[in-house]
């Protein structure tokens, strides 16, 4: 039995009929990368920190404003550093694993106010290489989201930058998921290629959020292999974006909002949707729905435990957070039991 699933059983037994906290939308995880126990969510009003795998929690949010938080990345070096990007005020920084949290703005000052950052995404083996999406494209950082520049050389008909991935065998090969399909870099982000053919009609490519992609993974198991869950359904390419298409037509819902690909058993992958968890064990062309356990199948967040692929917490639009210890198989509800707050 490992330390988590431990410490879970310990929650279930302590707080798992209390049903504290499972009113919150819960629209983003972070899992510590080597230490099971420690993980992070955001609610629609703050960031909240387990240390022993969900029987207390902290309020982290000292520092912010009241923006809302939809993104978290976690250093996978040093992982006392994480940032957290924002629906309206950028990206903030905490040195001390969420206690207290610094706007790191230079260079995005126009991503403010009115803008938001989707998602953030460290370079594999780097503290200090990282990448943001933002509704006014992407923003590099070599110093840790210190500092930050645009990086939008080639994506002249789009703007909104909502995923974003990186080849982790060639990290200097990036895909970018935008309001109006996929672009490619092979030197770092420096200039982008738009890989659309199968993917955007040409007829609908300069309509708003014509495709809508919500995320974009590469393979691990095979790097020319990629996929862009969307709100329109689930695509694929073989040969690294030259062309594209769809799979999982027999998803129960198409709106896909998470994708995640199990690092440690090739063609494993899952998705998010309106209508639960749905898995695949061969690359995506057979699913199943997995959803015993969840009161509230309105999938906002998935996350799969680094140490081990089979431990996966979804966070749902209303009724809190889950974890589930067998690929999905079943869930079990993790209260938002709030031992402590920052204020």
């Amino acid at each position: 039995m490992t330390q988590f699933t431990f410490s879970y059983l310990c929650l279930v037994s302590c707080l798992g009929f209390l049903g504290c906290g499972q009113s919150e939308t819960v629209v983003e995880v972070a899992l510590h990368p080597t230490k099971a126990n420690i993980l992070y969510i955001a609610t629609n009003d703050y960031i909240y920190k387990t240390r022993d795998g969900g029987i207390h929690w902290e309020n982290m949010s000292a520092g912010m404003t009241h923006s809302r938080v939809i993104a978290l990345a976690i250093d996978p070096l040093f992982p006392a550093n994480i940032l957290a990007g924002t629906k309206g005020d950028a990206v903030y920084k905490s040195y001390d694993g969420g206690q207290r949290w610094v706007s790191r703005q230079a260079g995005l000052h126009e991503v403010t106010i009115s803008s938001v950052v989707h998602q953030l995404v460290f370079a594999p083996g780097s503290s200090s290489h990282v990448f943001a999406a933002t509704s006014l494209g992407v923003f590099e950082s070599n110093d840790g989201g210190e500092t930050w520049g645009k990086r939008m050389e080639g994506m002249k008909e789009v703007l909104m930058v909502i995923s974003l991935a990186i080849d982790p065998q060639q990290p200097q090969t990036l895909y970018a998921g935008t309001s109006g399909g996929v672009y490619k870099s092979v030197d770092g982000a420096q200039n982008w290629t738009k890989v659309n053919t199968g993917l955007v009609a040409p007829d609908v490519l300069k309509s708003s959020r014509s495709l809508g992609v919500t995320r974009i993974k590469v393979d691990p198991f095979n790097p020319d292999r990629v996929y862009t869950a969307t709100l329109l359904g689930l695509y694929q390419t073989r040969n690294g974006g030259e062309s594209w298409s769809r799979i999982g037509e027999s998803l129960p819902d198409h709106m896909l909002s998470e994708l995640l690909l199990d690092p440690q058993q090739a063609g494993v992958l899952y998705v998010g949707h309106r209508k639960g968890v749905s898995r695949s064990e061969d690359g995506g062309e057979t699913w199943e729905t997995r959803n015993m356990g969840l009161t509230n199948v309105n999938i906002r967040a998935l996350a799969m435990s680094a140490l081990d692929s089979q431990v996966l917490f979804t966070g749902t639009n209303g009724k809190g957070l889950f974890l589930s210890v067998d690929s999905g198989l079943s869930w079990k509800p993790v209260p938002l039991a709030v031992s402590g707050s920052v204020s």
